[in-house]
């Protein structure tokens, strides 16, 4: 499975990307406020940190100005995503972006028909939002496995983005069912290689190495 990192905080993503496990971002127009700069600076510099794909959404409503603010957001970098949402509009945007060789991550996708409609457009990403889905009391992994099967049904390319996520035990679910990329905040992201035993472990054997009185180096 694929880590997107879920942020606009340029110092988490380098920090992350640091370590060879990140292979994307995403941002959103929330997440550009909370980071305090202008939208194609940040992305700009986010897109010089990674190889892989940025999202970066439209905030356009309308099919045409969709289509005319993705093509203006293609333009920062090769890696960008253009994110657009799953209404009408934004898969008919969705079809003549990706026609034009554009990635395109199709966000705020709550049902399988939905996922199903944004595969048909030729979307490069789906993105169901599971947390949001157990805020509302359904549980949002199933969403998830619905879509997988769908997809392997019928052979779409389109890769299953698992957003919203708001725990580690989100992550292991996506990895379970077979989700193809999980986006994830930093602090869930770094969390997910902690585990007391490893840190119990680790002190038991540093303090054994020190008792031998040695050194490696």
């Amino acid at each position: 499975m694929k880590f997107f990192v879920d942020t606009a905080d340029t110092a988490d993503i380098k920090e992350l990307a640091a370590t060879g496990l990140l292979d994307g971002v995403t941002t959103n127009p929330s997440l550009i406020l909370k980071a305090g700069r202008p939208m194609t600076e940040v992305i700009a510099e986010i897109c010089a940190l990674v190889d892989g794909p940025v999202s970066a959404e439209v905030t356009a409503t309308d099919a045409e100005a969709m289509i005319a603010e993705g093509r203006k957001l293609a333009e920062i970098a090769d890696n960008i995503a253009i994110k657009l949402p799953l209404t009408l509009d934004g898969l008919k945007a969705c079809r003549v972006l990706t026609g034009e060789g554009r990635m395109v991550n199709v966000t705020l996708c709550f049902s399988a028909n939905q996922a199903l409609l944004a595969a048909k457009a030729g979307a490069t990403f789906i993105s169901p939002f599971i947390g949001r889905l157990d805020d509302i009391n359904t549980d949002g992994m199933d969403l998830i496995r619905e879509i997988r099967v769908i997809y392997d049904n019928y052979g779409f390319e389109t890769e299953i983005l698992a957003a919203s996520i708001r725990s580690a035990n989100h992550v292991k679910e996506c990895a379970l069912v077979g989700a193809d990329v999980a986006t994830v905040p930093p602090a869930v992201l770094k969390g997910l290689v902690k585990h007391p035993l490893t840190d119990k472990g680790l002190e038991q054997f540093l303090a054994d190495w020190a008792k031998t009185g040695q050194s490696i180096l």
